[in-house]
Protein backbone atom coordinates (compact mmCIF):
# COMPACT_ATOMS: atom_id res chain seq x y z
CA UNK A 1 0.00 0.00 0.00
CA UNK A 2 1.17 3.13 -1.05
CA UNK A 3 0.76 6.77 0.96
CA UNK A 4 0.88 10.18 0.35
CA UNK A 5 1.20 12.91 3.00
CA UNK A 6 -0.20 15.28 0.86
CA UNK A 7 -1.44 19.28 0.44
CA UNK A 8 -3.49 19.66 -2.37
CA UNK A 9 -2.33 23.56 -2.13
CA UNK A 10 1.16 22.45 -2.85
CA UNK A 11 2.18 22.43 -6.26
CA UNK A 12 4.87 19.65 -5.58
CA UNK A 13 2.31 17.91 -4.08
CA UNK A 14 -0.49 17.69 -6.31
CA UNK A 15 2.12 17.05 -9.71
CA UNK A 16 3.60 13.84 -7.25
CA UNK A 17 -0.29 12.53 -6.53
CA UNK A 18 -0.67 12.87 -10.47
CA UNK A 19 2.19 10.68 -11.03
CA UNK A 20 1.08 8.13 -9.02
CA UNK A 21 -2.30 7.62 -10.68
CA UNK A 22 -0.73 8.09 -14.01
CA UNK A 23 1.13 5.16 -12.83
CA UNK A 24 -2.32 3.27 -11.95
CA UNK A 25 -1.46 4.12 -9.03
CA UNK A 26 -4.28 5.28 -5.82
CA UNK A 27 -2.73 5.74 -2.85
CA UNK A 28 -4.14 6.73 0.94
CA UNK A 29 -3.61 9.81 0.91
CA UNK A 30 -2.84 11.65 4.11
CA UNK A 31 -4.23 15.33 4.75
CA UNK A 32 -1.35 15.91 7.00
CA UNK A 33 -2.34 19.53 7.93
CA UNK A 34 -5.89 18.02 9.07
CA UNK A 35 -4.41 15.04 10.67
CA UNK A 36 -0.69 15.52 11.64
CA UNK A 37 1.37 12.75 12.35
CA UNK A 38 1.97 12.25 16.32
CA UNK A 39 5.99 11.88 17.69
CA UNK A 40 5.96 8.27 16.86
CA UNK A 41 4.83 8.34 13.31
CA UNK A 42 7.15 11.26 12.57
CA UNK A 43 9.89 8.86 13.61
CA UNK A 44 9.27 6.17 11.78
CA UNK A 45 8.82 8.56 8.71
CA UNK A 46 12.64 9.84 9.89
CA UNK A 47 13.89 6.21 9.57
CA UNK A 48 11.94 5.29 6.48
CA UNK A 49 13.78 8.86 5.09
CA UNK A 50 16.40 7.39 5.50
CA UNK A 51 17.06 11.00 7.85
CA UNK A 52 18.82 11.07 10.84
CA UNK A 53 17.29 14.23 12.67
CA UNK A 54 14.27 16.11 12.46
CA UNK A 55 15.41 19.01 11.17
CA UNK A 56 15.89 17.62 7.92
CA UNK A 57 11.91 16.95 7.41
CA UNK A 58 11.71 20.62 8.11
CA UNK A 59 10.80 23.48 5.45
CA UNK A 60 13.24 25.98 7.18
CA UNK A 61 12.14 28.87 4.79
CA UNK A 62 8.25 29.02 6.65
CA UNK A 63 8.03 32.00 8.51
CA UNK A 64 7.48 29.61 11.73
CA UNK A 65 10.70 28.23 11.83
CA UNK A 66 12.47 31.28 12.25
CA UNK A 67 9.85 32.72 14.78
CA UNK A 68 10.17 29.42 17.12
CA UNK A 69 14.07 29.89 16.52
CA UNK A 70 13.85 26.24 15.38
CA UNK A 71 17.75 26.56 14.25
CA UNK A 72 18.73 26.43 18.41
CA UNK A 73 16.52 24.06 19.26
CA UNK A 74 17.62 20.06 19.81
CA UNK A 75 15.49 16.91 18.52
CA UNK A 76 13.10 16.69 20.84
CA UNK A 77 11.94 20.38 20.74
CA UNK A 78 12.12 19.79 16.88
CA UNK A 79 9.45 16.75 17.09
CA UNK A 80 7.21 18.86 18.88
CA UNK A 81 7.61 21.98 17.00
CA UNK A 82 6.67 19.34 13.78
CA UNK A 83 3.76 17.72 15.58
CA UNK A 84 2.39 21.07 16.65
CA UNK A 85 3.16 22.88 13.37
CA UNK A 86 2.70 19.98 10.56
CA UNK A 87 3.31 23.24 7.93
CA UNK A 88 6.98 22.76 9.01
CA UNK A 89 6.98 19.24 7.18
CA UNK A 90 8.74 18.99 4.40
CA UNK A 91 5.89 17.81 1.57
CA UNK A 92 4.53 15.78 -0.21
CA UNK A 93 6.20 12.27 1.57
CA UNK A 94 5.47 8.93 -0.64
CA UNK A 95 5.71 5.62 1.64
CA UNK A 96 5.55 2.61 0.24
CA UNK A 97 6.41 -0.27 2.48
CA UNK A 98 9.51 0.35 4.63
CA UNK A 99 10.71 2.94 2.15
CA UNK A 100 9.99 6.29 2.06
CA UNK A 101 10.84 9.30 -0.83
CA UNK A 102 10.21 13.04 -0.37
CA UNK A 103 8.71 14.18 -3.92
CA UNK A 104 11.06 17.26 -4.85
CA UNK A 105 11.21 16.66 -7.46
CA UNK A 106 8.19 14.32 -7.77
CA UNK A 107 10.45 11.91 -9.80
CA UNK A 108 12.25 10.76 -6.66
CA UNK A 109 9.48 8.71 -5.55
CA UNK A 110 9.84 6.79 -7.90
CA UNK A 111 12.26 4.79 -6.68
CA UNK A 112 9.84 3.39 -4.14
CA UNK A 113 7.48 2.38 -6.50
Amino acid sequence: MVTIYHNPRCSKSRETLALLNARGIEPEVVLYLQTPPDRETLQILLKKLGMQSAGELMRTKEAIYSELALGDKGESALLDALVENPVLIERPIVINGDRARIGRPPEAVLDIL
